[in-house]
């Protein structure tokens, strides 16, 4: 608990007695010294009012510490007197960043009696990321209110508000190496699974019901199979690019919140269905989630993007500095960004290096085109024939671009992209 002093009020009533004794004494006028005993009364009763020692404790009750994106959050604090005096106490409970009131208010006044409390009551809601509440301010005073005590009494308590997810269903990516693990992704190599990989010739062991009769009627005397292609986990890298440069201001979002819930949604189903999952949020930093699995793994990577923020670092201003030996060699890497006019190229360097690449590019002249409206059309055509030939480029080159229209819903988007 810490406390500062408010004197103010005490000097301005102890120089208006010292103003009127020595005007009394420069005139030769009684009355005016007279004056000033009142003055001189008050601060002597406030002196004598105030408690040497101030004894507060706070207690913060939370309805809950994890939500989501405008759900609302019950806040109540409770301050008790613990000291032997009756003290006058207004008591403020100051909001992170972040959090907006809608109901209820975070002040109260009340004379508390030693052992006594008095609660505030209020209800909030807040955008995402984590918002840690430190302290509850209180001013004790004297009951003439001249002299007062600011006193920050501690109440710690945080609220993590994840973004919101998205369900996807079975995505269609297929990286060059997988794991030995059974899961959901292509691993390229014949055996048990469920798609019609290629024509091999009957081994003991086969079932029955894989022999190929048609293939086996062209060669008389042997007996061929069908085989299919295995599913397997696979490591995949998930990159959130956070330059600020790649960010564009809506009406009420950025588009980088939907490169967020993009980031959120695929994280989920990639570690939903068994896979190595990392994340790297680049952009004022390099963010480094290592890659894991279940369902601590998927929290981990909740509140990394719970407090992803954008920002701009000279170092950090081109893709081609985003460190892949963190990623395995032959890896999936899915890259979340709008696309810049210079990311081509680290982009194809990535898959030259023997990544395979996935990018969904939410779509900034779309989202910027709805603030604007009309009057940009001009503006608007150039932007999207730059963006088209950028595209173009990635997609010459066979890197798989989803290209995302933010209005429509991420799980459509990548099911055109898997048509």
């Amino acid at each position: 608990m810490r406390a500062t002093f408010d004197h103010r009020n005490l000097i301005a009533l102890g120089a208006l007695a010292f103003g009127l004794v020595l005007s009394g004494l420069a005139t030769l006028n009684s009355a005016l010294i007279v004056l000033a005993i009142p003055p001189v009364i008050f601060i002597g009763a406030a002196l004598l009012d105030m408690p040497e020692v101030v004894q507060l404790q706070a207690t913060r009750t939370l309805s809950t510490e994890r939500a989501s994106p405008g759900a609302t959050i019950n806040v109540s604090v409770t301050v008790t007197n613990d000291g032997t005096r009756t003290v006058p106490v207004a008591i403020k409970d100051v909001l992170p960043a972040g959090l907006e009131l809608i109901a209820g208010h975070p002040t109260g006044i009340a004379l508390l009696t030693p052992g006594s409390s008095v609660t505030v009551a209020y209800t909030v809601r807040g955008a995402r990321g984590f918002h840690h509440f430190s302290s509850v301010q209180a001013v004790v005073s004297d009951h003439l209110g001249l002299n007062r005590r600011r006193i920050e009494v501690a109440a710690p308590g945080k609220i993590l508000i994840v973004p919101e997810v998205v369900r996807l269903t079975r995505l269609g990516i297929r990286p060059r190496r997988t794991r030995i693990y059974s899961g959901t992704i292509p691993a390229r190599q014949g055996g048990a699974g469920v798609e019609f990989f290629g024509v091999r010739e009957y081994q003991a062991g086969d079932p029955v019901r894989w022999i190929n009769n048609r293939a086996s009627a062209r060669f008389p005397g042997s007996l061929y199979v069908n085989e299919f292609e295995q599913e397997r986990v696979a490591d995949i890298g998930i990159i959130l690019d956070a330059r600020r440069g790649s960010d564009v201001q809506g009406n009420r979002h950025t588009l980088f919140e939907y490169s967020v819930q993009a980031a959120v949604a695929l994280a989920d189903a990639l570690i939903g269905q068994g896979n190595r999952v990392g994340l790297l949020i680049y952009g004022h930093a390099i963010e480094w989630t290592f890659p894991g699995y279940g369902k601590i793994q998927r929290e981990k990577v909740l509140r990394a993007l719970a407090q992803a923020r954008t920002g701009d670092r000279a170092a950090l201003a081109s893709l081609a500095d985003i460190p892949t030996r963190l990623f395995p060699a032959r890896s999936q890497i899915i890259l979340i960004s709008p696309l810049q006019p210079g990311d081509a190229m680290p982009i194809l360097h990535m898959r030259a290096h023997g990544y395979e690449v996935l990018v969904i590019s939410p779509d900034p002249v779309a989202f910027e085109a709805n603030v604007f409206g009309p009057r940009a059309a001009l503006a608007v055509r150039i932007a999207r024939i730059e963006r088209q030939a950028l595209l173009q480029r990635l997609y010459l080159a066979g890197v798989r671009v989803v290209d995302w229209n933010v209005e429509t819903p991420l799980a459509q988007a990548l099911a055109r992209m898997q048509r």
